[in-house]
């Protein structure tokens, strides 16, 4: 037995705070996401514009990612929280305000969904570095963490949350942006009651670009750490060359209506809540590296399968698959990463590994459009797939159980010899 699949770790009490800050956080998330562009249709039809607003979410990012997680590792990462809720909160607040006044027009509302997006960033990082701190790097008791934080934000973000934001819409142009408000309020409120962490040592300050440098210089000299951030790297190249086409793929290869085709996109959400729930049976009967595999291994053939379906029941199953695959994956290799990468390091190397994995996929988008226009709407399918072998090949040498097992009994010993060296200093003293 593997030293990751021994006991079952429980949670504390103060995780089902984080639980429902993250929950009502998701939901109000995906309010905003669905009213976002009814808005913009108010004031815009250029698809342009549209496109721009969609980029922006991915802006921030790429430009501040980096750099935030630097300053997450130098801030009290709780605190930082509250306060980037609250900041997004009185954006959308204000946002409210000019919309009911007539005074937001569409250059301002990109202004807007670019700050918050570096909102995302710096609480993203942050709640993703507090984690750790709060169940002591257990891997066990992370695994199950994420496991709810996750199933929570694709029920609410993915299915309540879009829905519920139409429908608010139809109420008033400001509903939806204001209860996406009272969800930050909310969010800020609950973490706000979680313990305060120890205040950390004070270390000479180093210029911040070096900071970030260093986040990324481990990350990429750390073999496992690697692996864990190339995987979602090739995955979303792979996926964002299918997602280009996808709706040409489903309307003129698969002849779905408008509405199958919504029914269809549901598939891969059912399937990726299935996957998450189903993340700790895998990584308790195969270990998390042979579970990683195995999803790899699904992704590629379900993929495939849907490139040569005949007809819209064959592909929805395989995008199904396609969706539980990705959710127990985006599950399992957080969990590892926070149980093993040191709390100094944990904002810096948590945003280079998002980076990473970001970044490939306008560049899977530009191939999989490419491909679909040289070779046909199947192409980047098949190509896709085969991408996705390569990253199976790669899961199982840079994340298999032997080399997750031994940094996790690596981590184990570095933080049993920080415990022993405190406890000789205070006794010294």
């Amino acid at each position: 037995m593997t030293e990751q699949r021994t006991g079952q770790a429980a949670l504390p009490g103060t995780f089902h705070r984080i639980w429902a800050a993250s929950a009502v956080s998701s939901l109000g998330d995906g309010v905003y996401y669905s009213a976002l562009p009814l808005l913009a249709l108010t004031m815009t039809h250029n698809s342009t514009v549209f496109g721009l607003m969609e980029a922006v979410t991915l802006l921030p990012w790429l430009l501040f990612g980096l750099i935030g997680g630097a300053l997450v590792d130098r801030w009290d990462r709780r605190r930082t929280m509250v306060i980037t809720d609250l900041c997004r909160c009185a954006l959308l607040v204000a946002a409210t305000a000019a919309v009911a006044e007539g005074l937001l027009n569409i250059a301002l509302l990109i202004a807007v969904g670019f700050l918050l997006g570096i909102g995302g960033v710096l609480f993203d990082t942050a709640s993703t570095a507090y984690l750790p701190e709060l169940l002591d790097r257990d891997p066990q008791a992370l695994q199950r963490a994420n496991t709810r934080l996750q199933g929570a934000q694709r029920a609410l973000d993915g299915f309540v949350g879009p829905p519920t934001g139409s429908l608010l819409f139809t109420l008033g142009r400001t509903v939806p942006f204001i209860a996406d408000a009272v969800s930050y309020l909310f969010s800020a409120l609950t973490i706000r009651t979680l313990p305060v962490p120890p205040k950390k040592a004070a270390k000479p300050r180093t210029p911040i670009l070096k900071d970030a440098r260093a986040g990324a210089s481990y990350l990429l000299h750390h073999r496992l750490l690697l692996g864990l951030s190339l995987r979602p790297a090739i995955g979303n190249f792979a996926f964002c060359g299918t997602g280009a086409v996808l709706a040409l793929y489903a309307h003129e290869t698969l002849h779905l209506s408008t509405a199958g085709y919504g029914v269809f996109l549901t598939t891969e959400a059912v399937g990726g809540l299935g996957g998450t729930f189903a993340a700790g049976w895998l990584g308790a009967r195969l270990g998390t590296g042979g579970a990683m595999a195995l999803t790899a291994v699904v992704e590629a053939a379900a993929l495939l399968g849907i490139g040569v379906s005949a007809n819209a029941y064959f592909a929805g199953a395989g995008f199904a698959a396609l969706g539980a695959a990705m959710g127990a994956t985006m599950t399992l290799g957080p969990s590892v990463r926070q149980a093993i990468v040191p709390d100094e390091l944990m904002g810096r190397v948590t945003a280079a590994s998002r980076l990473i994995a970001l970044s490939a996929g306008p560049i899977g988008a530009l191939w999989g459009g490419w491909l679909a226009h040289l070779a046909g709407l199947r192409a980047p399918f098949l190509a896709g797939a085969g991408v996705l072998v390569l990253m199976a090949a790669l899961a199982a040498r840079m994340t298999s159980n032997k080399r997750i097992d031994a940094a996790l009994a690596e981590a184990r010993r570095a933080r049993e010899g920080e415990v022993r060296g405190t406890s000789a200093v205070l006794a010294a003293t």
